[in-house]
């Protein structure tokens, strides 16, 4: 039976769904000491071992919103696009204090305040189906209330954002060290 013949009910729609976890751990860090082990890609579990006592917090948050621009780019990678900037080494972890809701047409961050950060050595990695991003912001840097988070292709709004989500992680104190893994799912 020819493809236009087929009644609509064969039809079957395949689900996609874009996941995310965020963890973000937050250090008492007025030297900077754990802001440099962390850049050097050392796991936070080790340095939670190691300077346990200045640890001060801790949140998970799940959920985020994939950007219209970072799935086109995925689409654009696997057909072979030239003049592409991969993600890779290029990848950036951006905060902010923009509290406008997420959505798919946006191409970064919202707020007033934003930092974009490099991520830390060694990252990101492949686990699974999942693609992990790491960033460590060290004392002095992006101290201001962190609402919003994106992974872009670049340190800045104007790179390719794949995602972007809201939530309230609290205020960085300018003597802290937060670190903030990004780790989104396809599935």
């Amino acid at each position: 039976m020819p493809l236009s013949a087929r009644p609509a009910a064969s039809v079957r729609q395949d689900a996609v769904r874009g996941t995310s976890v965020t963890r973000v751990f937050m250090f008492r860090d007025p030297d900077g000491r754990i802001a440099r082990l962390l850049e050097r890609g050392v796991p936070v579990e080790d340095a939670v071992r190691l300077f346990g006592d200045a640890l001060v917090g801790r949140r998970v948050v799940e959920g985020n919103v994939f950007l219209n621009e970072g799935i086109q780019f995925i689409w654009q990678a696997v057909t072979g696009a030239s003049g592409l900037t991969y993600f890779g080494s290029n990848s950036c972890i951006g905060v902010g204090d923009g509290t406008a809701a997420e959505d798919p047409s946006q191409t970064g961050l919202t707020g007033t305040k934003k930092t974009y950060k490099q991520v830390d050595s060694g990252y990101p990695q492949l686990v699974g189906n999942s693609v992990k991003f790491r960033a460590t912001f060290g004392p002095n840097e992006a101290a201001f209330a962190w609402n919003e988070w994106t992974v872009a292709n670049g340190c800045g709004d104007g790179y390719v954002n794949l995602n972007r989500k809201v939530g309230a992680l609290g205020t960085k104190p300018a003597e802290a060290t937060w670190v903030i893994e990004v780790m989104l799912s396809i599935s």
